[in-house]
């Protein structure tokens, strides 16, 4: 089974990659851009009897820091 987990920072934890990149951006002319969020994707191969709960357990005991950071899984 393949799973994704993208890793993202909450709203309101300071992003300065993302603020880094978007004055890159808009320095190459990019005006449209209104905001930039840099984060993570982690995919993962797992045996088809992984459960949603170990799924879970994996997310926030290693692969995000739910103190700063949320994340999403995507089975697939």
């Amino acid at each position: 089974m393949k799973v994704t987990v993208n890793v993202f920072l909450k709203n309101g934890v300071l992003d300065p990659a993302g603020k880094a990149t978007e004055h890159a951006l808009k320095s190459l002319g990019f005006s449209g851009v209104n905001g930039v969020r840099i984060g993570k994707q982690i995919i993962l191969n797992l045996s088809d009897n992984s459960s949603d709960e170990d799924i879970k357990t994996m997310c926030e005991e290693l692969l995000a820091n739910t103190v700063i950071e949320d994340y999403e899984i995507i089975k697939g």
